[in-house]
């Protein structure tokens, strides 16, 4: 007879202490992108595009962890305010590929350098080799649960 095992005290769940991890990570984000008129997953979307420009909803949606529709009222409200530029039509299939304009550049620098000071603050007092342990780990995570 195989007895069950349970999560036990959430404090010792790695799930848990991960996902308070997250909203923690979340909230000071959100507080230091408020003075940028900023939300988080604009941030994210201005990051990737300043990363990897030329990106469709799709990608963006993906990478910024959200769905097509919030991120298609994400990529509207960037563009109304000059941030981001679409053509008017698609140049292949139904793909608008977006790019960030020199505005968005700007705010994209001020943005970075805000989550910068962040993760600096997440990761006090752990040694360089700590923090890319825990990356190590944290994409071991990924990994593990996405099947490979």
């Amino acid at each position: 007879m195989t007895k069950e095992r349970t999560v036990g005290p959430v404090e010792d769940a790695v799930g848990y202490v991960l996902k308070q991890a997250a909203v923690a990570l979340h909230n000071a984000m959100d507080l230091e992108l408020r003075p940028l008129h900023l939300t988080v997953s604009q941030y994210s979307c201005l990051e990737l595009l300043g990363q990897r420009p030329g990106m469709s909803n799709a990608e963006l949606a993906r990478g910024a962890f959200v769905s097509r529709q919030s991120m298609s009222v994400v990529l509207r409200g960037l563009e109304e305010r000059g941030l981001v530029s679409r053509p008017a039509t698609a140049p292949r299939g139904r793909e608008l590929p977006t790019v960030l304009t020199g505005a968005g550049r700007d705010r994209l620098l001020a943005a970075s350098v805000a989550v910068h000071g962040v993760q600096q603050r997440m990761g006090a007092g752990m040694t360089p080799a700590q923090q890319r342990s825990l990356l190590e780990a944290l994409a071991a995570c990924v990994r593990n649960l996405a099947g490979g």
